[in-house]
């Protein structure tokens, strides 16, 4: 295996399009479960200049305002008005309603062991979930950066210390790796959109960015910029209009800057808009929670677990380990304590994590927050899935 390259992870900030797309999408999720935490819903969104679209299917007692939703979500970005406004732009929905009889109408945390085994998955799909040694949160060093850019990008432009900042911002972070391990910061690009009357010197905007996003981030990091590093910020010239007045958005299609920057597999779908009983989003989850468990034990420093499912079966057909030689026993045996240790079949991973209630649990709703704050690693809370708690008995 190839131990010195260079690797890239992107991100992007709230008010990307795509972002916007999964926010909404999750903000759906958010208010079915808050009114009827046994709703099966699934819900995508795409948006354009002046215009939304829903499409969603669900079953549930739930009676929720989708374009209401999406004009609060869209009014709380923070585009301007000549860009995306709330209030007149046009919302379109195809929903469809399904019979009650499709909901799993039971608490299984209160379910006996032969009970979740009955519970099982309707669709199929192959997961991944990655942890590494790189960072505090084990998670991979240039998709952490990445996303501490865009966040720190939002917290700029909120606090008004570079108030011409648009919504919509794009981050990318290079690191060298020497025999696995990221030494240096090779690259930091940065796309930044402004808003408001007038152009923004590129002096202006190059400065402002070193002093009040990049320099704030990479103050504790282990690995900080140095002469050397490039710096691109907007190559391709000013970024005068931003946002769905520039470009298009839709669900799912920043999946590599929700999981690992693509530094590791993740399956390619999407996590948001999809209620809990979706095996294909609580399933990376699960995936996750058993690789970070596994590094944090100190069983690896780098750990893959596959989960594969099937329609119809409640637990994984294929559980899978890989280590990339880095670990201290035998990826057989790692594979072994998981399968004792964790449960993946599809009632305990909900019972277990509490996805069913996470929304009304969380003031302002749980998953519409996770697109923007991060699906894995350090996020607005801590997430159930990212807990190190099976690490003294994966040992």
């Amino acid at each position: 295996m190839k131990k010195s390259f260079l690797f890239t992870s992107e991100s992007v900030a709230e008010g990307h399009p795509d972002r916007v797309c999964d926010t909404i999408s999750d903000a759906i999720v958010d208010r079915f479960l808050h009114q009827d935490p046994y709703s099966h819903i699934v819900t995508e969104c795409a948006l354009s200049k002046g215009i939304v679209f829903i499409a969603a299917r669900f079953a549930s007692k739930a009676t929720v305002d989708l374009p209401e939703i999406a004009r609060q979500v869209v009014g709380e970005i923070g585009y301007r008005k000549e860009d995306f406004n709330a209030a007149d732009c046009t919302v379109v929905t195809s929903l469809t309603a399904q019979p009650l009889d499709q909901r799993y109408e039971w608490d299984e945390r209160e379910l006996t062991d032969r009970e979740i085994d009955r519970i099982v998955v309707r669709n199929q799909v192959t997961q991944f979930g990655f942890a590494c040694t790189q960072t505090a949160d084990l998670m991979p060093f240039p998709i952490t950066m990445a996303n501490l850019l865009a966040r720190q990008l939002s917290v700029a432009r909120t606090s008004k210390a570079i108030p011409y900042l648009s919504p919509d911002c794009t981050t990318q972070v290079g690191v060298e790796f020497v025999d696995g391990v990221p030494k240096r910061v090779h690259s930091i690009t940065l796309i930044a959109g402004h808003q408001g009357s007038g152009q923004v010197d590129a002096a202006e905007l190059r400065s402002d960015l070193l002093k009040h996003v990049i320099q704030p981030v990479f103050a504790d990091a282990p690995i900080r910029p140095d002469e050397d590093t490039d710096l691109f910020i907007n190559p391709r010239g000013p970024f005068a209009k931003s946002g769905p007045a520039a470009h298009s958005g839709m669900t799912g299609r920043k999946t590599a800057s929700d999981t690992y920057g693509g530094y590791a597999r993740h399956s390619g779908s999407a996590l948001s808009g999809k209620d809990p009983c979706r095996i294909d989003r609580v399933g990376a989850y699960a995936a996750r929670y058993a690789a970070k468990n596994v590094v944090a034990a100190g069983l690896a420093e780098e750990c893959e677990v596959q989960l594969s499912y099937t329609i119809g079966q409640a637990r994984p057909v294929s559980l899978q380990v890989r280590t990339f030689g880095t670990s201290t026993v035998k990826e057989s045996v790692i594979e072994s304590r998981l399968a004792e240790c964790c449960d993946f079949r599809l009632g305990a991973i909900i019972r277990d994590f509490d996805l069913r209630h996470l929304p009304t649990r969380q003031r302002g709703g749980f998953y519409r927050k996770l697109p923007t704050a991060g699906h894995f690693g350090a996020s607005f809370t801590e997430l159930p899935w990212e807990r190190t708690d099976l690490a003294e008995r994966l040992r």
